[in-house]
C-alpha cells in the first residue's frame, strides 16, 4: 500500500445508471442517534437499510443497545459496533451480544479493536472475541472488520496484511460471514489501488468503502487528521478551489462517480459505499437518496447533482 497520491488518476467515469447500481447497497454510520435522527432515517431510507451504530468509549453499553432497538423499531437494520478493548470481561461481552441479539434482533456487528492502546480488562483484541465462541452463541451471523486504504498510523503494511488475513480466516473458521468496512478516504485512486492490493493477495471478501458524507471542508479535514488519514486529507486539500471555500459544504460525489465507473469497468468488484455522517446522519441519508434512485445529473466538476 504505497503512497498513491502522486499516481495519476485512472480514467474511470460512470453513467447515472452506474452510480445508481453502485449506491443501491449504501450503508450509513451513526453516532448516538437521537429520536429525531432515527425519524429522519425512517423517512429517507428504504426499510431494512443497514445503519451502523458507534460504540463510544466511557459510555454505558445500554446506550448502544437502546439505539439499536430504536433503529429496529423504525424498520431499519441496526449493525452495532463492538469495540473489543472497551469491554472489561468476556462475561460482559456475552451479555452485550445477547442483549443486542434479543432486544434489537441484531445478527451482524462491526468488530473493532477500539481507540485505546490498553484493554479495559480481559478482552484483549478482535481476534480473542472471534475465537471466544460468544458471537455464534449470541446469534451473530456476520462480522465486519476494519480496513485501511490510507494505511494505519500505528501499523506497517505487513502488519496490516497479517492482521486482516488472520481475522478473516478466524471468522471463516467460526462459521461466520466476514467482510471489511474501511476507514473513510478522500482519494478515489488510493481506494482503487488498495482494492487491487487486497485482491492480489487473494482476499475476496466484500468491502464497504468508507466515505465522508457531505459537510464543510474544514470538518472533513479535522476528522481526517484525528483519524490518521493524512495522505488523502492532503490530496483533498490540494484540489483546486476547495481551500478557498473552507467553510463551504463539500460532498463525496466525485469519489463515488469514479468508483462507480471503476466498478462498471470491472476494475473493482464486490464493493459498496459506507457513509460516515459527519454532517448529521439524517442529512447524510437524505443526500444519498437521489443517487440511489437515479434522480441525479452528472456535472462538470466530476460529480453529480440531485434533480
Amino acid at each position: 500500500m504505497a503512497d498513491t497520491n502522486g499516481t495519476a488518476l485512472k480514467s474511470f467515469d460512470a453513467s447515472v445508471v452506474d452510480i445508481e447500481a453502485f449506491m443501491v447497497g449504501c450503508t450509513y454510520e451513526a453516532t448516538r442517534p437521537s429520536a429525531d435522527d432515527i425519524a429522519a432515517l425512517k423517512a429517507s431510507l428504504r426499510p431494512g437499510s443497514s445503519v451502523y451504530v458507534t460504540m463510544l468509549p466511557n459510555r454505558p453499553t445500554s446506550e448502544l443497545i437502546a439505539s439499536a432497538v430504536a433503529l429496529r423499531e423504525a424498520g431499519l437494520k441496526p449493525v452495532p459496533h463492538v469495540a473489543a478493548r472497551h469491554i472489561e470481561s468476556f462475561e460482559e461481552l456475552g451479555r452485550l451480544l445477547k442483549s443486542l441479539s434479543r432486544q434489537a434482533k441484531a445478527d451482524e456487528i462491526l468488530l473493532i479493536g477500539g481507540d485505546t492502546a490498553k484493554p479495559a480488562g480481559s478482552v484483549r483484541d478482535v481476534l480473542s472475541v472471534i475465537e471466544s465462541g460468544l458471537l455464534q452463541d449470541s446469534g451473530i451471523k456476520a462480522v465486519g472488520i476494519a480496513g485501511f486504504p490510507d494505511g494505519h498510523p500505528a501499523m506497517t503494511e505487513d502488519e496490516i496484511e497479517a492482521s486482516l488475513v488472520t481475522k478473516l480466516a478466524a471468522i471463516q473458521s467460526a462459521g461466520l460471514d466476514g467482510y471489511i468496512v474501511t476507514q473513510f478516504c478522500f482519494h478515489a485512486q488510493t481506494i482503487i489501488n488498495w482494492l487491487d492490493w487486497l485482491r492480489t493477495r487473494g482476499i475476496q471478501s466484500p468491502v464497504k468503502i468508507g466515505l465522508a458524507g457531505p459537510t464543510s471542508l474544514m470538518k472533513w479535514l479535522n476528522y481526517a487528521r484525528k483519524c490518521g488519514v493524512k495522505a488523502s486529507a492532503e490530496a483533498l486539500a490540494s484540489r483546486s478551489g476547495l481551500v478557498r471555500h473552507a467553510f463551504k459544504s463539500v460532498a463525496p460525489d466525485p469519489i463515488i462517480r469514479t468508483l462507480a465507473g471503476a466498478k462498471a469497468a470491472g476494475q473493482i468488484d464486490n464493493v459498496t459505499p459506507h457513509l460516515f455522517a459527519f454532517g448529521g446522519i439524517g442529512a447524510t441519508a437524505a443526500w444519498a437518496q437521489p443517487a440511489i434512485s437515479g434522480k441525479i445529473r452528472l456535472n462538470s466538476d466530476g460529480g453529480f447533482d440531485a434533480i
